[in-house]
């Protein structure tokens, strides 16, 4: 059974939370012993508030609450074995104790509150960016796939980048795409196209059929939508629609201004350009005519990796771009996932581990 690392991550934290508990003892303990074997006129009680406070760092409110009253239990050990609490001192001493641990309490109790309703929105918010962009199946038809997507908003799993994969009468269909711009339009744009793309599947179209209609999916919604006339204009989307066929070792592709597929063939890397590509989706007005299939080789055992121009143009300190052909030229083989591990790997290593726009990877193997 694989264990979910996120899991893992938490049962990491918690032994550690848990372990960390001894600092503040430790601190309330040497407090107490010291000032228990100093005069009466040397005050250390005061720095028992350091207890909770350190708490407040690594513990929730009720384990800051607890080693608060353990504090608070030891100033008043100190003031019993120092004369009582019947001084000004000692009283002073003990209520601000009791009022700053009861203050750093409610802060984390305050902290905890906002982390887990911000932990429910991000739980809302993944559960809706999965919906829209789906992982795709190990393995449809002939085909195994694997896929990476990286966005560049921390706080989203997906952005503007795209990719799907349906069953059509004999083939196997597959999308890629990236949406100009970023951010929550670009999302919806996203969601725009993928639905038209799965949306379609049962119809079987044709590939020049299948982009048509995307296209005029991506043009309505940009008319009925956009803020102003000039944010219709400038919007468009670059994507590879393709497909692999079931009786042949080949595959079709229709290339909307996006960054060409690689071939890994026996060792040697092919990059899949095509003589007369198309415009980016949303562009013009679309007819079927505009959209030539391209035909290519797709054989038992080549892997065929589909990207977006996010792991092409991610750089290095230097300013160097990532050199996509020349890594998956000397991967040594293996499954699609392994690859799709090995290109992660290496593209954060190339960019310290930072993207700066969004990268989506599909990796496709034809197998028996």
């Amino acid at each position: 059974m694989r264990v979910s690392p996120d899991l893992t991550r938490i049962g990491g934290e918690t032994r550690s939370s848990r372990a960390l508990f001894a600092i503040p003892l430790v601190v309330i303990v040497a407090i107490t012993v010291i000032d228990l074997q100093t005069p009466s006129t040397v005050h250390l009680g005061p720095f028992l508030i350091a207890a909770p406070a350190i708490t407040a760092s690594f513990a929730g409110a009720g384990g800051t609450a607890a080693v608060g009253a353990l504090a608070v239990a030891a100033q008043v050990l100190i003031d019993v074995f120092h004369g009582g609490m019947a001084t000004a001192n000692h009283q002073a001493q003990f209520i601000a104790l009791v009022v700053i641990s009861g203050l750093v309490t409610s802060f984390r109790y305050a902290t905890d509150r906002h982390r887990r309703k911000l932990g429910q929105v991000r739980t809302v918010a993944v559960a809706a960016q999965e919906v829209l962009l789906r992982p795709l199946p190990e393995r449809i038809g002939e085909l195994r796939i694997a896929s990476l997507y990286l966005a560049a908003d921390e706080e989203a799993q997906i952005g503007g980048d795209l990719y799907a994969a349906v069953r059509t009468e004999g083939a196997t269909r597959l999308v890629i795409g990236d949406v100009r711009g970023k951010g929550m339009a670009a999302i919806g744009d996203a969601s725009v196209l993928i639905g038209a793309f799965r949306g379609s599947a049962y119809r079987n179209l044709s590939l020049p059929e299948i982009v048509d209609h995307m296209d005029n999916a991506m043009c309505w919604n940009w008319h009925h939508t956009a803020a102003d006339e000039r944010n219709f204009l400038e919007s468009f989307v670059t994507a590879v629609v393709l497909d692999v066929y079931d009786d042949g070792p080949v595959a079709g592709m229709v290339n909307c201004g996006h960054p060409p597929p690689l071939l890994l063939h026996r060792g040697e890397v092919a990059t899949l350009d095509v003589r007369d590509p198309a415009v980016p989706l949303g562009l013009e007005v679309p007819a079927e005519q505009d959209y030539p299939v391209e035909m290519f080789r797709f054989e038992y055992g080549d892997v065929l990796v589909l990207h977006t121009d996010g792991v092409v143009e991610a750089r290095d300190g230097g300013g160097a771009f990532y050199p996509l052909p020349e890594r998956l030229a000397a991967w040594k083989g293996g499954s699609p996932q392994a690859l799709v591990d090995y290109l992660h790997a290496d593209l954060l290593r190339h960019t310290g581990g930072v993207v700066n726009d969004d990268a989506a990877i599909v990796v496709i193997a034809r197998c028996a």
